[in-house]
């Protein structure tokens, strides 16, 4: 049974957007199927098809939802379509008109995700060794929640969010080290802007339901799962540093009565 994709939220940048099921929808679809409390009961396998929507290929093929994706494997998205899947202890949401190549010595052990055009949210368990890399930036991950998104009308020009976790950025001579805990986020510009090829950027065209999603596909939580704190979606990576105030409850003898 092929279950609906999470979808893509509206964007900041006017690029045109599906109109599909919201990403919760979807998981409780999975859940009132059994499909979710079934995963969880048993040992990832090395790597499962999640959701499929449309035409998805892999090296050329069209993908069924029986088939599974592996390192070494090529995986295209065309118009409308999507994809959710892990392989080993990663988990990956692949966007419409994306192009991307996944490598690695053992098939089940992802040490390269290569984007080429298009977009994906990646969640990685903690490790060494592991890069994400688009035509203008080259990110090294430690075990975090990622998104990444090519744009090649504007001259490949990439677009980097540090959702959770810790990331070597290299884009041109520039180079971070971002640590965040709310989504921090970056341009990697195909040609220096102001004297920088790495800029900031706020957080765009994601979702945190959508990394949830992806975290509990491989059994982990984001950042804002475990402290209980998200934060402003300013693309600083920052946690609010204090809980919102509860809501002033009436004195009593002082209920109102409509």
């Amino acid at each position: 049974m092929t279950h609906p994709p999470p979808p893509r939220p509206a964007a900041t940048d006017g690029t045109p957007l599906l109109q599909r099921r919201s990403l919760v929808q979807a998981a409780a679809v999975w859940t009132a199927a059994s499909g979710w409390q079934a995963a969880q009961a048993q040992d990832a396998p090395p790597g499962r098809m999640v959701a499929l929507q449309g035409d998805v290929l892999r090296n050329g093929v069209r993908l069924t939802a029986q088939d599974r994706i592996a390192a070494g494997d090529r995986v295209e998205t065309g118009p409308g379509s999507s994809a959710v899947f892990t392989v080993g202890d990663s988990a990956f949401l692949v966007r419409e008109n994306t192009r991307l190549a996944l490598e690695g010595e053992s098939p089940v052990a992802v040490r390269l995700l290569r984007l080429l055009s298009g977009a994906v949210a990646s969640v990685w368990t903690r490790g060494t060794d592991r890069q994400v890399i688009t035509p203008t930036l080259t990110a090294g991950i430690r075990g975090t929640g990622v998104y990444a998104e090519v744009f090649p009308g504007q001259d490949f020009r990439s677009y980097f969010c540090n959702c959770y976790g810790t990331v070597d950025l290299a884009a041109g001579t520039d180079k971070v080290v971002s640590e965040s805990n709310y989504h921090q986020s970056f341009w990697a510009e195909a040609q220096p802007q102001g004297g920088r090829t790495l800029r900031p950027a706020a957080a765009i065209n994601h979702t945190d339901e959508e990394m949830e999603y992806l975290a509990g596909l491989v059994q982990q939580r984001t950042a804002w799962q475990i402290t209980g704190m998200k934060g402003p979606k300013d693309g600083r990576g920052r946690q609010y540093e204090k809980r919102p105030a509860p809501a002033p409850k009436p004195n009593p003898g002082h209920e109102i009565y409509n």
